[in-house]
């Protein structure tokens, strides 16, 4: 027995790890000499102050809560929380503890984490400044296709339309022309006519400016719409979520995962019928777009250049991408965001039980 209490004595003061003994009303009995070390506190003053005053102030309440849990019999592993030293430097601690109820006392390691978090940090910062720097490439990427939709739709499509007139004009007054340059001037309008409506669709594929008009609804309305005309398939939208909790990036960014879903129903789906519908629960807002084509056998490695642009589009909005497939059974694509990620997105479970 005794050389069992020596063996215990000698990890408790030997260890590199903070090793304690606190009592239930939060206040050291026992410390090792890493707990002196790293506080940097005489044993006697961190003997006089209650544990939490040795806390971090934004860390005290939650610690306090996961303490209570503790005392209740819960288990505390890789618990992480911050201490102040004497000095004023802030470290990171990960603690394990145990409550022995019989004796009141709780029985704790920590490790030093710091260097650890501090990497972490680092990586956010990171993660932070390359979302900012996509999200600022996607934005001027989206005012180049406003302006060249608005090019396409204001000065060419205007110019055909003078030209067509000018055709009207001498098909209207020009009563003695010949039969075949009666005929020819019939196909040059029939041209001119179809010519502005091409212009006008890739004027609403490159940007829909009637979002900005009329919202993200309308304009997926009127995309489905146009689906159906140009593809002869049906193609149906539904809206059971608040369009104005989403931002205009989001809005932006759903429209265009719904163009590349539709582009991909066109080349391989073969179906008879699509639907895009946009809902909302008390967490997330979910865009499904589901078609009942011939499906196919979903690969990671073999993705389509479509997919990995939905892929790409759904993480840029802080999203997850979900693909439901099997061959003969049809086609659903989710985009699944948090609300919360509406707002400037944070990189998620970097700190693990941070408080």
């Amino acid at each position: 027995m005794k050389d069992a209490e020596f063996e215990f004595s000698a990890f408790f003061e030997m260890t590199p790890d903070l090793v304690c003994i606190a009592s239930k009303e939060g206040f050291f009995k026992k410390i090792n000499q890493a707990v002196i070390s790293k506080l940097g506190y005489t044993e006697e003053e961190l003997y006089a102050r209650p544990i939490a005053s040795f806390q971090h102030p934004d860390d005290r309440p939650h610690t306090q809560e996961t303490r209570n849990e503790l005392l209740e019999g819960k288990a505390l592993l890789n618990f992480v929380n911050r201490y102040v030293t004497k000095t004023g430097e802030v470290i990171w601690l990960e603690w394990t503890s145990t409550y022995f109820s019989d004796r009141e006392i709780i029985f704790a390691i920590a490790k030093d984490v710091s260097m650890r978090k501090l990497a972490e940090k680092q990586v956010e910062e990171k993660y932070i400044k390359f979302k900012d720097l996509a999200s600022h490439f996607k934005s001027n990427m989206e005012k180049d296709r406003k302006y060249l939709s608005y090019e396409l739709q204001e000065e060419l499509a205007q110019l055909v339309a003078a030209l067509k007139m000018d055709i009207d004009w001498v098909a209207g007054n020009t009563p003695d022309l010949s039969l075949p340059a009666k005929a020819r001037v019939e196909n040059v309008l029939g041209i001119s006519k179809l010519l502005i409506k091409t212009l006008q669709r890739i004027s609403f594929s490159i940007s829909p400016r009637m979002m900005d008009d009329f919202g993200l609804n309308a304009t997926l309305e009127w995309l489905c719409k146009e689906f159906y005309i140009l593809n002869e398939i049906p193609c149906e939208f539904e809206s059971a979520y608040n369009e104005e909790s989403l931002n205009e990036e989001i809005k932006t960014d759903f429209f265009r995962i719904c163009q590349e879903a539709l582009t991909n129903v066109i080349e391989h789906a073969q179906a008879a019928k699509v639907k895009i519908r946009i809902e909302e629960d008390d967490n997330d807002i979910r865009l499904s777009i589901i078609d009942d084509g011939r499906g196919f056998d979903i690969n990671p490695k073999n993705k389509n250049p479509g997919l990995v642009s939905m892929q790409q589009r759904a993480e840029s909005i802080n999203g997850r991408l979900i693909i439901q497939s099997d061959p003969g059974n049809g086609t659903m694509i989710c985009v699944i965001i948090t609300k919360p990620t509406i707002k400037l997105p944070t990189l998620q479970g970097s700190f693990g039980n941070q408080v």
